[in-house]
């Protein structure tokens, strides 16, 4: 007959709450205070500039220089603002609005589907110097694109394009990353079994792209199509060069030209013309976070079941 002494009963009975206080420590050691603290400059860094941005649309320009740029002054007037942003100038600011949608619009759904298509091209076809080709919008990726301004602008200004839509337009349709992006996501998204099952129905490659691969390619130009929405909607060098004409500016190019004539005193400048630069750029990046609310979901599921092995 075996008998238990009540130290071997203490030392049983505490075993079972080893992994829990194992589990605990593991949590704590887990928190690392300089990765909470880098955490936290990171996040002051990208969202101290949009409270200031906030707060200082509610101010005129004599409250912007006056008072602390982080608290709003005793007479707030945002509404106001708002309302003189788009009056000035008989309302141009609303043309610089409807012309940035435009460009970056069109861009980035054309940059998107050309994106798409030459991805999927490099990835699922074979053909003499395809490596060559693909290794050449790779290197593309590294040329900054103010390198190529110069160089366009001669370009479309002997095709007669300049001082034109197409001449932001365009340029924006080139995007060698997108293609590259496209052309890793469709290498595991688009399985080679199902076209050649849709070419042994008889399918053609143009219906097998705009009806099956497209739609399994949606994460990757939801990506692609943003990352383009919000280069071309805050592009200022490329349509500083191509456009003269006010009323073909963009938001970038317009607001600048209102803080040059703030600086300057010159012609068509008011008193509040700062105020008006600040109200005007709150009001350009509400569209770009709209865009990204809504389109989030459809990116944020493609990562989803990317990470699901299948």
């Amino acid at each position: 007959m075996t008998t238990t002494t009540p130290t071997a009963t203490i030392a049983a009975s505490a075993e079972p709450a080893l992994p829990a206080a194992s589990k605990r420590r593991r949590r704590k050691a887990r928190r690392s205070v300089p990765l909470t603290i880098a955490m936290l400059a990171a996040l002051a860094y990208f969202v101290l500039p949009l409270l200031w941005l906030l707060i200082a649309s509610t101010k005129s320009t004599q409250d912007l220089i006056n008072t602390f740029g982080l608290w709003f002054s005793h007479a707030p007037q945002l509404l106001t603002n708002i309302k003189a942003t788009f009056t000035q100038d008989d309302g141009v600011f609303v043309h610089w609005l409807i012309n940035t949608a435009v460009y970056a619009g069109v861009s980035a759904f054309g940059a998107a589907l050309l994106a798409a298509a030459g991805g999927y091209g490099f990835a699922k076809f074979r053909f003499r110097g395809d490596r060559v080709a693909f290794n050449l919008v790779v290197g593309a990726v590294m040329v900054p694109t103010t390198a190529l301004a110069i160089p366009t602008y001669l370009l479309f200004a002997k095709a007669g394009l300049v001082n034109t839509p197409w001449a932001v337009i365009l340029p924006s349709l080139v995007n060698p990353f997108g293609l590259y992006l496209m052309r890793v996501y469709a290498e595991d998204a688009v399985p080679d079994s199902l076209l050649e099952a849709a070419r042994l129905d008889g399918a053609g490659e143009t219906r097998i792209f705009f009806r099956i691969v497209l739609r399994l390619l949606g994460p990757g130009l939801v990506t692609v199509l943003l990352f383009t929405l919000v280069a071309t909607w805050n592009n200022y060098f490329l349509p500083l060069i191509m456009l003269n004409d006010p009323n073909l500016y963009p938001i970038t190019v317009g607001l600048s030209s209102w803080a040059a004539q703030a600086q300057n005193g010159g012609a068509g400048a008011s008193s509040d013309m700062l105020a008006l630069v600040t109200t005007g750029s709150l009001i350009s990046i509400i569209p770009l976070v709209v865009a990204f609310l809504m389109l989030q979901r459809y990116w944020q599921s493609g990562l989803a079941s990317g990470g699901v092995k299948q």
